[in-house]
């Protein structure tokens, strides 16, 4: 079994952005999953060690998709919200993240 890779602590503080908080995300914490806006070049062993790291828990899952910007308009001119990518972390039973109070 390969070891998992290590990355330097000042690293690990970049790579997530901050907590989403919508309805849809909320409902994930019944199956004891949360989600984070990441950086969009992290990979999920970075995102892994980073959640792992800064809240000292647990991590069973890492799952990430890339979220496209709408196409919006504004005041009559076409433009388009920036791409982010999304993260949504699955914990090892027991393991919690309150990300309302790490805000």
């Amino acid at each position: 079994m390969s070891k998992a890779p290590t990355y330097p602590k000042e690293a690990l503080y970049g790579v997530i952005l901050a907590p989403v908080i919508t309805e849809k995300a909320t409902r994930g914490s019944e199956y004891n999953q949360v989600t984070f806006k990441v950086r969009p070049d992290a990979s999920k062993p970075l995102i892994k060690a980073a959640i792992e790291t800064l809240f000292s828990v647990k991590v069973k899952a890492v799952n990430t998709l890339n979220v496209e910007g709408k196409t919006k308009r504004f005041k009559g001119i076409p433009g388009k919200r920036s791409d982010w990518k999304k993260a949504i972390v699955t914990l090892a039973p027991g393991q919690t993240i309150d990300v309302t109070a790490t805000l």
